[in-house]
């Protein structure tokens, strides 16, 4: 485990043995659960497929332009300086349209991308979900140890004190979307964010999806062969 996540961790269960009502933090793995579960790796391997039909795609088009570029240089010599621009600007088109074809099957946004969220992502949703019902009431707050940077998967909404820091700060918080007010010197008081919860938002909880970059057990990595 990460060294800070861990002194993290023990900081906040030495703190919450402390009070009358011990509020509690735990921790998942969202690669080891993802690699358990069957229909992911039908899902990994049916994007390893489709990654492989579209490389090979793109490498039958570069070795046509080779193949042209070849032929040009050696027929150089016996074309006019107008067929030597025609047959040029044909492999320069050759080029691009092979250029595109790989921003579109492996860019951002791209056909991979695309079959990757058809795929993964109601697979992880459910994963997410599983988080949560799992945390319930009893959890502060639960950790994603699998993920890129030990992201928080959960996180209660009652503790969320982003609004008691912007009213210290003089700040009146945006819920509705309209612009904030500042509100030094309103004659307003500064709420300390400690409401009951049923005067705060109506949501109970946030979750927020572990970062889902390349490079990572678990994870598609969408980035084109050379």
């Amino acid at each position: 485990m990460n060294p800070n996540l861990l002194r993290t961790v023990l900081m906040a269960l030495l703190l919450a043995g402390a009070t009358a009502q011990a509020q509690r933090i735990a921790f998942v793995d969202t690669k080891y659960i993802l690699e358990q579960m069957p229909e992911y790796a039908a899902a990994q391997q049916e994007l390893d497929r489709n990654s492989k039909k579209w490389q090979d795609e793109i490498d039958e088009r570069w070795k046509q332009i080779q193949h042209l570029r070849e032929a040009f240089n050696a027929e150089a010599i016996l074309l006019t300086e107008e067929m030597k621009k025609s047959r040029q600007a044909e492999i320069d088109k050759k080029e691009q349209e092979a250029r595109d074809l790989q921003q579109k099957r492996f860019g951002v946004g791209g056909d991979l991308f695309k079959k990757r969220q058809e795929l993964i992502q109601p697979i992880q949703d459910r994963v997410y979900e599983a988080v949560k019902e799992v945390a319930g009431t009893s959890y502060v707050a639960i950790f994603d140890i699998g993920g890129v940077g030990n992201n928080v998967l959960y996180a209660s909404e009652k503790y969320d004190k982003s609004d008691s820091v912007l009213r210290k700060l003089g700040i009146r918080p945006d819920k509705d979307g309209n612009n904030p007010g500042n509100l030094r010197g309103s004659g307003e008081p500064e709420d300390d964010g400690d409401a009951a919860p049923d005067q705060r938002n109506d949501q109970n909880n946030r979750m927020s999806p572990p970062n889902r970059g390349g490079g990572d057990r678990g994870t598609i990595d969408t980035k084109p062969k050379q």
